[in-house]
């Protein structure tokens, strides 16, 4: 849900020099998103019908300018794939005023959970497009 959310929030001129990926630690290539993620995207008008999930490479973390992760767990896998990428790696959580845990991964669970990541998933995006905006550090 996390990219569908960013690719609808991120300004035009953002999104011009963003290149919005979601991949997975654990991800099994290729894989659809979940039904209730479509359904809950789907009612904040995001398809998420063509999302396939694509995992975690050292090629992808090593070509990234910065990367967000969803938990801690994620960031450390991104510093055991390669650990100078920890330089440029932050929880998306540090973009949010109102939440500081990781984001809650609603897989498994009913659709209301999923509403609440969602909730949580775009506010912390907003918070983190309104950083980009004046951020400085693309290597490209």
């Amino acid at each position: 849900m996390a990219e569908g959310i960013a690719q609808k929030i991120f300004p035009e001129g953002l999104s011009e020099k963003v290149d919005i990926s979601s991949v997975g630690s654990t991800a099994v290539d290729g894989l659809p998103a979940s039904p209730l993620a479509i359904e809950v995207a789907g009612k904040h008008s995001i398809d998420l019908s063509r999302h396939k999930a694509r995992f975690l490479s050292r090629g992808l973390v090593k070509g990234a300018d910065l990367i967000i992760a969803m938990s801690s767990k994620h960031r450390d896998t991104v510093g055991v794939i390669e650990p100078s990428a920890l330089d440029y790696t932050y929880l998306l959580t540090d973009f949010c005023d109102d939440e500081s845990e990781d984001i809650p991964d609603p897989i498994g669970l009913a659709v209301d959970e999923y509403e609440k990541t969602y909730r949580i998933l775009e506010n912390c995006i907003r918070g983190l497009a309104e950083k980009l905006g004046s951020f400085e550090g693309w290597k490209k």
